[in-house]
């Protein structure tokens, strides 16, 4: 079966502001050409045709200068499934000081596989409950010991509306940090208000959970207004708990248009109330949660 393709990343853009010094772009990807890396048989997209590492690593480094980054958090695409071999590479490329990953891990992870995802600079593994994946919520729930004995946390893609309901006390028993991935996911039609997206609010005031203000693209067109309710009621429950990131090289779009990344910084200082909080969201929050 012929896959589609993800499109080579685009030109990145600057943003009206820079980001401060010791900014952390908190959520990427990075992929190589399929000669370079195994793909998982289970992906629905296979990498842009033609573009290698090389070009990819290159390509971040642009983003980089132009929005003023200088950390990152790369997190292991579905497209390569649980083999984080070209996650490591990359965390190895962009230099282990500034650079961490989250890993994908299968419920019968062993200890040995969490070891070597320390020993690789990974931080944290993702379950993904929008795209599908080879985690499950009961399968991390029960390797949470483990993973905090090792000082790893616990990176999670869902819906507000649909997950959140139940998934919330769970979540809260947690003994090791959950990240939610792209504002969790909300219907934006039905507004900050909605009892799931409530539920995320609660846990975020509690410091139960952390959040990536990411991904706006994936909810409403650029420059993302229609976001800026979510945020700024994620910004206002906990600021300390707040991430941001890109999610370059934006794949698995399902029809949404990235736009440029510069306006995706520009859409967070648009409700951003205070450069303590720009502070605190793009340099603080991502060196006391990652360990810069």
């Amino acid at each position: 079966m012929t896959l589609p393709r993800s499109a080579p990343p685009p030109a990145p853009t600057a943003p009206q502001r820079p980001a401060p010094p010791g900014a952390c772009d908190a959520h990427i990807h990075m992929l190589a050409a399929p000669s370079e890396a195994a793909l998982w048989d289970g992906r629905v997209e296979d990498p842009a045709t033609d573009w290698t590492f090389a070009q990819y690593l290159d390509a971040y480094r642009r983003v980089q200068a132009a929005l003023g980054t200088s950390r990152t958090i790369i997190v292991q695409s579905i497209l390569y499934g649980a083999d984080n071999s070209l996650l490591a590479r990359a965390i190895d490329a962009l230099g282990r000081d500034t650079t961490r990953g989250v890993g994908l891990v299968t419920d019968g992870a062993s200890d040995a596989e969490l070891d070597a995802l320390v020993a690789a600079g990974i931080v944290a593994v993702r379950l993904n409950y929008v795209h599908g994946g080879v985690l499950t919520w009961d399968g991390v729930e029960a390797m949470a010991p483990r993973l905090a004995d090792r000082g790893l946390h616990v990176q999670m893609l869902l819906r507000a509306d649909k997950d959140l309901p139940d998934l919330a006390p769970r979540i809260a028993a947690m003994p090791v940090p959950v990240v939610l991935d792209h504002i969790a996911w909300p219907d934006l039609n039905l507004g900050p208000d909605e009892p799931g997206f409530r539920h995320l609010l609660d846990l975020l005031a509690r410091g139960q959970v952390w959040v990536k203000l990411s991904a706006l693209y994936r909810h409403c067109p650029a420059p993302f207004v229609q976001a800026d309710a979510h945020v700024a009621a994620l910004l206002a429950a906990n600021p300390e708990r707040c991430l941001w990131g890109t999610d370059w090289p934006h794949i698995m779009l399902n029809g949404a248009e990235p736009g440029p990344v510069g306006v995706m910084l520009d859409a967070f200082d648009r409700v951003c109330p205070d450069d303590a909080t720009r502070q605190a969201v793009l340099v603080d929050n991502p060196v006391g949660l990652f360990g810069f």
